[in-house]
Protein backbone atom coordinates (compact mmCIF):
# COMPACT_ATOMS: atom_id res chain seq x y z
CA UNK A 1 0.00 0.00 0.00
CA UNK A 2 2.92 2.60 1.01
CA UNK A 3 4.69 1.83 -1.96
CA UNK A 4 1.26 2.47 -4.24
CA UNK A 5 0.80 5.93 -2.77
CA UNK A 6 4.63 6.79 -2.68
CA UNK A 7 4.03 6.10 -6.51
CA UNK A 8 1.09 8.16 -7.24
CA UNK A 9 3.00 11.11 -5.15
CA UNK A 10 5.47 10.59 -7.62
CA UNK A 11 3.67 10.64 -10.34
CA UNK A 12 1.15 13.83 -8.97
CA UNK A 13 4.51 16.20 -8.66
CA UNK A 14 4.96 15.40 -12.55
CA UNK A 15 1.37 15.63 -13.17
CA UNK A 16 0.68 19.05 -10.84
CA UNK A 17 2.84 21.03 -14.11
CA UNK A 18 0.21 20.57 -16.08
CA UNK A 19 -2.50 21.18 -13.62
CA UNK A 20 -0.62 24.63 -13.54
CA UNK A 21 -0.76 25.25 -16.78
CA UNK A 22 -4.90 24.43 -16.86
CA UNK A 23 -5.03 26.53 -14.07
CA UNK A 24 -3.31 29.55 -15.99
CA UNK A 25 -6.08 29.00 -18.50
CA UNK A 26 -8.83 28.09 -17.04
CA UNK A 27 -8.62 30.49 -13.62
CA UNK A 28 -6.25 33.14 -14.98
CA UNK A 29 -7.41 33.73 -18.51
CA UNK A 30 -10.93 32.25 -17.77
CA UNK A 31 -10.35 30.28 -20.90
CA UNK A 32 -12.04 26.63 -21.10
CA UNK A 33 -8.55 25.45 -23.15
CA UNK A 34 -9.38 21.89 -24.61
CA UNK A 35 -5.65 21.75 -26.47
CA UNK A 36 -4.23 20.34 -23.20
CA UNK A 37 -4.95 16.76 -24.48
CA UNK A 38 -3.35 17.38 -27.48
CA UNK A 39 -0.24 19.65 -26.07
CA UNK A 40 0.72 17.11 -23.15
CA UNK A 41 1.10 14.70 -26.11
CA UNK A 42 3.30 17.01 -28.23
CA UNK A 43 5.47 17.45 -25.29
CA UNK A 44 5.72 13.98 -24.73
CA UNK A 45 6.45 13.08 -28.38
CA UNK A 46 9.06 15.46 -28.76
CA UNK A 47 11.01 14.87 -25.97
CA UNK A 48 10.69 11.24 -26.86
CA UNK A 49 12.11 11.60 -30.94
CA UNK A 50 14.31 14.40 -29.65
CA UNK A 51 15.97 11.70 -27.12
CA UNK A 52 16.01 8.75 -29.88
CA UNK A 53 17.61 11.06 -32.48
CA UNK A 54 20.37 11.62 -30.15
CA UNK A 55 19.37 14.85 -28.19
CA UNK A 56 20.21 15.14 -24.37
CA UNK A 57 16.87 14.44 -22.37
CA UNK A 58 17.14 17.68 -20.84
CA UNK A 59 17.61 19.70 -24.64
CA UNK A 60 14.63 17.17 -25.44
CA UNK A 61 12.28 18.63 -22.85
CA UNK A 62 13.41 21.92 -23.59
CA UNK A 63 12.33 21.32 -27.36
CA UNK A 64 9.05 19.70 -25.89
CA UNK A 65 8.23 22.75 -24.03
CA UNK A 66 8.56 25.14 -26.88
CA UNK A 67 6.41 23.14 -29.20
CA UNK A 68 4.01 23.28 -26.49
CA UNK A 69 4.24 26.77 -26.50
CA UNK A 70 3.72 27.55 -29.69
CA UNK A 71 0.30 25.00 -29.83
CA UNK A 72 -0.79 27.54 -26.96
CA UNK A 73 0.32 30.09 -29.08
CA UNK A 74 -1.85 29.03 -31.79
CA UNK A 75 -4.92 28.43 -30.49
CA UNK A 76 -4.59 31.49 -29.24
CA UNK A 77 -4.29 33.11 -32.48
CA UNK A 78 -7.49 31.07 -33.57
CA UNK A 79 -9.41 32.84 -30.62
CA UNK A 80 -8.12 36.32 -30.88
CA UNK A 81 -7.38 36.84 -34.95
CA UNK A 82 -9.69 34.72 -36.23
CA UNK A 83 -12.27 35.29 -33.85
CA UNK A 84 -13.26 31.41 -33.17
CA UNK A 85 -14.91 30.51 -29.60
CA UNK A 86 -12.44 29.70 -27.05
CA UNK A 87 -14.02 26.07 -26.68
CA UNK A 88 -14.09 25.40 -30.46
CA UNK A 89 -10.48 26.75 -31.09
CA UNK A 90 -9.38 24.56 -28.31
CA UNK A 91 -11.00 21.74 -29.70
CA UNK A 92 -9.90 22.16 -33.29
CA UNK A 93 -6.13 22.45 -32.46
CA UNK A 94 -6.73 19.24 -29.79
CA UNK A 95 -8.01 17.53 -33.12
CA UNK A 96 -5.03 19.02 -35.44
CA UNK A 97 -2.62 17.88 -32.75
CA UNK A 98 -3.21 14.58 -32.69
CA UNK A 99 -2.15 13.98 -36.60
CA UNK A 100 0.28 16.50 -35.53
CA UNK A 101 1.92 14.22 -32.71
CA UNK A 102 1.56 10.85 -34.77
CA UNK A 103 3.74 13.20 -37.36
CA UNK A 104 5.86 13.79 -35.09
CA UNK A 105 6.41 9.75 -33.48
CA UNK A 106 5.88 8.21 -37.10
CA UNK A 107 3.92 5.72 -35.24
CA UNK A 108 1.44 5.67 -32.33
CA UNK A 109 3.91 4.81 -29.79
CA UNK A 110 7.46 5.38 -28.85
CA UNK A 111 9.13 3.27 -26.09
CA UNK A 112 11.98 4.73 -24.56
CA UNK A 113 12.82 2.05 -22.43
CA UNK A 114 16.40 1.33 -23.54
CA UNK A 115 16.96 5.15 -24.22
CA UNK A 116 19.21 7.38 -21.45
CA UNK A 117 16.38 9.49 -20.28
CA UNK A 118 16.23 12.64 -17.34
CA UNK A 119 15.07 10.34 -14.95
CA UNK A 120 17.39 7.32 -15.35
CA UNK A 121 20.29 10.14 -15.38
CA UNK A 122 19.06 11.26 -12.25
CA UNK A 123 18.63 7.90 -10.51
CA UNK A 124 22.14 6.71 -11.15
CA UNK A 125 23.60 9.96 -9.62
CA UNK A 126 21.77 10.19 -6.61
CA UNK A 127 22.44 6.50 -6.08
CA UNK A 128 25.90 6.69 -6.50
CA UNK A 129 25.43 9.07 -3.67
CA UNK A 130 24.37 6.95 -1.47
CA UNK A 131 21.15 9.38 -0.47
CA UNK A 132 18.30 6.49 -0.57
CA UNK A 133 19.69 4.97 2.28
CA UNK A 134 18.94 8.12 4.49
CA UNK A 135 15.39 8.18 3.67
CA UNK A 136 14.26 4.45 3.32
CA UNK A 137 14.31 4.33 7.26
CA UNK A 138 11.71 7.06 6.75
CA UNK A 139 8.79 4.28 5.56
CA UNK A 140 10.18 1.16 7.78
CA UNK A 141 8.67 3.17 10.50
CA UNK A 142 5.42 2.95 9.07
CA UNK A 143 6.12 -0.26 8.93
CA UNK A 144 6.56 -0.82 4.86
CA UNK A 145 8.02 -4.15 4.01
CA UNK A 146 8.99 -2.97 0.55
CA UNK A 147 11.17 0.00 -0.33
CA UNK A 148 10.42 2.37 -3.30
CA UNK A 149 13.44 1.86 -5.92
CA UNK A 150 14.39 5.76 -5.43
CA UNK A 151 13.21 8.60 -4.09
CA UNK A 152 15.21 10.63 -6.44
CA UNK A 153 12.15 11.96 -8.41
CA UNK A 154 10.02 12.40 -5.33
CA UNK A 155 12.70 14.85 -4.27
CA UNK A 156 14.04 16.76 -6.91
CA UNK A 157 10.83 16.88 -8.67
CA UNK A 158 9.53 18.62 -5.71
CA UNK A 159 12.07 21.17 -5.85
CA UNK A 160 11.68 21.43 -9.81
CA UNK A 161 7.57 22.04 -9.36
CA UNK A 162 7.85 24.42 -6.75
CA UNK A 163 10.73 26.43 -8.38
CA UNK A 164 8.17 26.52 -11.41
CA UNK A 165 5.55 27.28 -8.92
CA UNK A 166 7.76 30.55 -7.24
CA UNK A 167 8.43 31.72 -11.32
CA UNK A 168 4.35 31.31 -11.87
CA UNK A 169 3.96 33.36 -8.66
CA UNK A 170 6.45 35.93 -9.94
CA UNK A 171 5.40 36.22 -13.59
CA UNK A 172 1.81 36.88 -12.28
CA UNK A 173 2.83 39.74 -10.20
CA UNK A 174 4.80 41.11 -13.03
CA UNK A 175 3.14 44.34 -15.29
CA UNK A 176 2.46 41.85 -17.64
CA UNK A 177 1.30 38.72 -15.29
CA UNK A 178 -1.41 41.58 -13.71
CA UNK A 179 -2.36 42.29 -17.03
CA UNK A 180 -3.26 38.60 -18.30
CA UNK A 181 -4.79 38.26 -14.67
CA UNK A 182 -6.64 41.59 -15.69
CA UNK A 183 -7.68 39.87 -19.62
CA UNK A 184 -8.68 37.08 -17.17
CA UNK A 185 -11.44 39.45 -14.91
CA UNK A 186 -12.58 41.47 -17.01
CA UNK A 187 -11.27 42.19 -20.85
CA UNK A 188 -13.55 45.17 -21.70
CA UNK A 189 -11.80 47.25 -19.16
CA UNK A 190 -8.01 45.77 -19.73
CA UNK A 191 -8.89 47.12 -23.14
CA UNK A 192 -9.89 50.61 -22.33
CA UNK A 193 -6.38 51.06 -20.86
CA UNK A 194 -5.03 50.47 -23.77
CA UNK A 195 -3.96 47.33 -23.41
CA UNK A 196 -3.47 44.50 -26.51
CA UNK A 197 -5.42 41.67 -24.80
CA UNK A 198 -4.76 39.64 -27.74
CA UNK A 199 -1.54 39.37 -26.86
CA UNK A 200 -1.65 38.80 -23.57
CA UNK A 201 -4.12 36.07 -24.51
CA UNK A 202 -1.80 34.49 -26.54
CA UNK A 203 1.17 35.02 -24.06
CA UNK A 204 -0.85 33.60 -21.19
CA UNK A 205 -2.01 30.34 -23.69
CA UNK A 206 0.89 29.82 -24.81
CA UNK A 207 2.30 29.66 -21.12
CA UNK A 208 0.18 27.22 -20.39
CA UNK A 209 0.43 24.99 -23.08
CA UNK A 210 4.35 25.30 -22.26
CA UNK A 211 3.79 23.93 -18.49
CA UNK A 212 1.13 21.24 -19.69
CA UNK A 213 3.85 20.26 -23.22
CA UNK A 214 6.48 20.24 -19.74
CA UNK A 215 4.66 17.57 -17.96
CA UNK A 216 3.92 15.66 -21.18
CA UNK A 217 7.55 15.15 -21.85
CA UNK A 218 8.50 14.30 -17.87
CA UNK A 219 5.41 11.94 -18.24
CA UNK A 220 6.68 9.82 -21.01
CA UNK A 221 10.55 9.63 -19.54
CA UNK A 222 9.04 8.88 -16.35
CA UNK A 223 6.83 6.18 -18.07
CA UNK A 224 9.08 4.89 -20.29
CA UNK A 225 7.02 5.41 -23.71
CA UNK A 226 5.18 8.27 -25.70
CA UNK A 227 1.72 7.41 -27.01
CA UNK A 228 -0.49 9.47 -28.86
CA UNK A 229 -3.21 8.40 -26.90
CA UNK A 230 -1.89 8.81 -23.64
CA UNK A 231 -3.18 12.87 -23.58
CA UNK A 232 -6.82 11.93 -24.07
CA UNK A 233 -9.06 13.18 -21.01
CA UNK A 234 -5.86 15.58 -19.62
CA UNK A 235 -8.18 18.60 -19.01
CA UNK A 236 -10.12 16.67 -16.79
CA UNK A 237 -7.63 15.70 -14.63
CA UNK A 238 -6.02 18.65 -14.65
CA UNK A 239 -9.47 20.61 -13.79
CA UNK A 240 -9.51 18.03 -11.13
CA UNK A 241 -6.86 18.67 -9.44
CA UNK A 242 -7.53 22.50 -9.48
CA UNK A 243 -10.92 22.04 -8.17
CA UNK A 244 -9.82 19.53 -5.47
CA UNK A 245 -7.02 21.92 -4.52
CA UNK A 246 -9.03 24.96 -4.32
CA UNK A 247 -11.77 23.40 -2.10
CA UNK A 248 -9.03 21.38 0.16
CA UNK A 249 -6.61 24.45 0.70
CA UNK A 250 -8.73 27.55 -0.55
CA UNK A 251 -7.95 30.78 -3.09
CA UNK A 252 -7.17 33.25 -0.69
CA UNK A 253 -3.88 34.86 -2.41
CA UNK A 254 -2.13 33.68 -5.87
CA UNK A 255 0.78 31.76 -4.16
CA UNK A 256 -1.64 29.65 -2.16
CA UNK A 257 -3.74 28.61 -5.13
CA UNK A 258 -0.56 27.23 -7.28
CA UNK A 259 0.54 25.46 -4.31
CA UNK A 260 -3.47 24.16 -3.69
CA UNK A 261 -2.62 23.14 -7.27
CA UNK A 262 0.14 21.37 -6.65
CA UNK A 263 -1.51 19.41 -3.79
CA UNK A 264 -5.17 18.55 -5.70
CA UNK A 265 -2.58 16.53 -8.08
CA UNK A 266 -1.37 14.96 -5.66
CA UNK A 267 -4.45 14.24 -4.01
CA UNK A 268 -6.16 13.43 -7.02
CA UNK A 269 -3.19 11.05 -7.52
CA UNK A 270 -3.22 9.21 -3.93
CA UNK A 271 -7.43 9.30 -4.61
CA UNK A 272 -7.13 7.57 -7.53
CA UNK A 273 -4.51 4.96 -6.38
CA UNK A 274 -6.39 4.08 -3.37
CA UNK A 275 -9.90 3.48 -5.56
CA UNK A 276 -8.43 1.30 -7.98
CA UNK A 277 -7.21 -0.95 -5.32
CA UNK A 278 -11.17 -1.75 -4.33
CA UNK A 279 -12.34 -4.89 -6.02
CA UNK A 280 -14.86 -3.94 -7.48
CA UNK A 281 -13.02 -0.97 -9.77
CA UNK A 282 -11.11 -1.77 -12.42
CA UNK A 283 -8.23 -0.17 -14.60
CA UNK A 284 -10.56 0.93 -16.98
CA UNK A 285 -12.88 2.38 -14.72
CA UNK A 286 -10.30 5.18 -14.25
CA UNK A 287 -12.58 8.11 -16.33
CA UNK A 288 -15.27 6.99 -14.00
CA UNK A 289 -13.64 7.92 -10.69
CA UNK A 290 -12.48 10.80 -12.17
CA UNK A 291 -16.06 12.25 -12.84
CA UNK A 292 -16.77 11.06 -9.18
CA UNK A 293 -13.66 13.08 -7.81
CA UNK A 294 -14.09 16.08 -9.77
CA UNK A 295 -18.51 16.04 -8.89
CA UNK A 296 -17.75 15.29 -5.04
CA UNK A 297 -15.07 18.28 -5.38
CA UNK A 298 -17.59 20.55 -6.67
CA UNK A 299 -20.31 19.26 -4.62
CA UNK A 300 -19.23 18.85 -1.33
CA UNK A 301 -17.80 22.73 -0.29
CA UNK A 302 -21.60 23.85 -1.48
CA UNK A 303 -23.25 21.25 0.64
CA UNK A 304 -20.95 22.21 3.60
CA UNK A 305 -21.43 26.28 2.89
CA UNK A 306 -25.56 25.43 2.66
CA UNK A 307 -24.86 23.38 6.01
CA UNK A 308 -22.80 26.44 7.49
CA UNK A 309 -25.55 28.61 6.73
CA UNK A 310 -28.51 27.04 7.95
CA UNK A 311 -27.02 26.60 11.09
CA UNK A 312 -26.08 30.37 11.18
CA UNK A 313 -29.78 30.98 10.44
CA UNK A 314 -30.97 28.56 13.04
CA UNK A 315 -28.69 30.66 15.75
CA UNK A 316 -29.83 33.79 14.32
CA UNK A 317 -33.52 32.91 15.14
CA UNK A 318 -32.72 31.42 18.37
CA UNK A 319 -31.06 34.51 19.40
CA UNK A 320 -33.95 37.09 18.06
CA UNK A 321 -36.38 34.56 19.71
CA UNK A 322 -34.72 34.69 23.37
CA UNK A 323 -34.57 39.06 22.75
CA UNK A 324 -38.07 39.03 22.28
CA UNK A 325 -39.02 36.79 25.07
CA UNK A 326 -36.53 38.99 27.13
CA UNK A 327 -38.63 42.16 26.25
CA UNK A 328 -42.14 40.46 26.61
CA UNK A 329 -41.14 39.48 29.96
CA UNK A 330 -39.44 43.02 30.97
CA UNK A 331 -42.83 44.49 29.82
CA UNK A 332 -44.69 41.81 31.35
CA UNK A 333 -42.70 42.92 34.40
CA UNK A 334 -43.24 46.56 34.24
CA UNK A 335 -47.25 46.14 34.00
CA UNK A 336 -47.35 44.31 36.96
CA UNK A 337 -45.18 46.98 38.73
CA UNK A 338 -47.71 49.71 37.48
CA UNK A 339 -50.93 47.99 38.70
Amino acid sequence: MLISIFGSIESGIIYALMALGVYLSFRILDFPDLTVDGSFVTGAAVAAISIINGFSPLVATLFAVIAGFLAGCVTGILHTKGKINPLLAGILMMIALYSINLRIMGRPNLPLLNEETLFTKLTATWQSLGIDSLFNPILTIFGASQLPRTWAIVCVMLIVTLLIKFLTDYFLKTEIGLAIRATGDNKRMIRSFAANTDWLIILGLGISNGLVALSGALIAQYGGFADVGMGIGMIIIGLASVIIGEALFGTKTIARTTLAVIGGAIIYRIVVTLALRADFLETGDMKLITAVIVIAALVTPKLLDAQREKKRRLRKRQELSEKLKLDHQQKGGKSSATS
